[in-house]
């Protein structure tokens, strides 16, 4: 579903989770994802910061719905709702 070409998203619902990423990379910490039924992504929020956004681990734990934009593995999230 994803591709490196951003791709307008509505409606993604998923879990989000927190755990290591990049193992063994320059890239390697711990990061938070939303697991959907098709896919993993990286969370991350358009208006937060790159890495160890504080407002995002909130979520963790809760299925939520997403609209937003997907680049690469990167879910980029304009609106977040919990849901469960």
């Amino acid at each position: 579903m994803s591709s490196a070409r951003p791709s307008r998203v509505t409606a993604v619902r998923g879990r989000v989770t927190r755990g290591p990423y990049g193992k063994g990379s320059k890239s390697e910490r711990e990061a938070v994802f939303i697991e959907t039924a098709d896919a993993r992504y990286i969370l991350r929020r358009n208006t937060g910061p790159a890495l160890d956004d504080a407002k995002l681990m909130h979520y963790v734990g809760h299925v939520v719905e997403c609209d937003g934009f997907l680049i690469g593995t990167a879910f980029l999230v304009d609106r977040i709702d919990v849901v469960d």
